[in-house]
């Protein structure tokens, strides 16, 4: 290990560690530096960065809360970033470091968002069998609605009557690069209608976001006679098509408006990706589940991944002293 050392990231770092980013095995464009300090105001940042003698082989996207890392709270998920050729050995190296430094920085957690399977363009569950060693614990999981387009499922036949019902009265789906309609017409007044809660991103966010990433961030939106009484915010990765966010009026029984949009998604605009993952239906820290939320998607032919939470104590880090034999 002593060819290993860790080091936080500084501004100076962006363009390193954004290149390591786009090449990575296990990265998307939520990691990229833009992406990540969006909302550098809510969180400080203790990211850190890897390295093997010189080489940079590893980054932890991180934020820091008294002394606990979370990695990242700001994102969807998060976890160890690693090469195309990285190889067991040199992950354990590197998450083993990563533990010492922490230990010897004071933090007494690191809270782990595992990345899911389908975001990655090749294996990379060596953490997941680090975890198991250092005795981490599972702290939570979510479940997550997901196509596989190698194997999928056929649209069932309630969901293609929607799409009939929005044929016949004439609806109309654009992409758009405004998000103000959506935002402001259907989804904030049903999150506080709903929720009582407010999307993760503000409508001026957003648009920001979709300016620095226009190939990755997407807006769809249903009209009907020119009002917009739909719509769905889609996050590109090179992997996957994931529903950010998706709402409509109360009309949308009646006029089949979501099964229209999705299907046109799924069979049309996202159909050369791998997967298409329409996000959790949880509730309660993932101790529920939204039962009428879940079925819908599962008539769309998604079926449930999961998504792991871990707690780990860094001074487990002797826990890997023996591994490999």
């Amino acid at each position: 290990m002593n060819n290993y050392s860790v080091r936080t990231y500084q501004k100076s770092d962006k363009t390193r560690w954004d290149e390591f980013v786009r090449d990575s095995k296990n990265g998307t464009f939520l990691f990229l530096r833009d992406f990540m300090e969006y909302h550098e105001d809510r969180f400080s940042d203790a990211s850190l960065l890897v390295f093997k003698q010189d080489n940079l082989v590893a980054l932890l996207p991180a934020n820091q809360h008294d002394k606990v890392v979370h990695s990242h709270q700001g994102l969807s998920y998060g976890g160890i970033l690693l090469k195309k050729r990285s190889k067991f050995e040199e992950v354990h190296q590197v998450y083993k470091s990563v533990l010492v430094y922490l230990e010897n920085h004071g933090v007494s957690k690191l809270h782990l968002k595992l990345i899911p399977s389908f975001y990655t363009t090749h294996p990379s569950e060596e953490l997941n069998y680090l975890l198991f060693l250092t005795e981490s614990i599972l702290h939570r999981v979510h479940l997550t609605s997901v196509i596989d387009y190698r194997s999928r499922m056929p649209i069932q036949g309630n969901r293609k009557e929607g799409v009939k019902k929005a044929e016949r009265a004439g609806l109309t789906i654009k992409e758009e690069d405004v998000f103000e309609p959506f935002w402001q017409e259907i989804l904030i007044p049903n999150l506080e209608l709903r929720h009582g809660a407010k999307p993760v991103h503000s409508t001026e966010e957003i648009t920001r976001l979709a300016k620095a990433f226009p190939k990755n961030i997407h807006q769809f939106n249903v009209y009907h006679k020119e009002e917009i009484v739909a719509g769905c915010t889609i996050f590109e990765t090179k992997t996957t098509a994931h529903v950010q966010y998706i709402s409509a009026n109360s009309d949308r029984q009646q006029l089949g408006s979501l099964d229209l949009l999705f299907q046109f998604l799924i069979e049309e605009r996202f159909s050369d990706k791998g997967f298409f993952d329409f996000g959790t239906s949880n509730e309660n820290q993932g101790l529920n589940v939204n039962g009428g939320l879940l079925y819908w998607k599962e008539c769309f032919g998604a079926r449930s991944k999961a998504c792991y939470f871990y707690e780990v104590d860094p001074s487990n880090h002797t826990q890997l002293d023996t591994v490999i034999i």
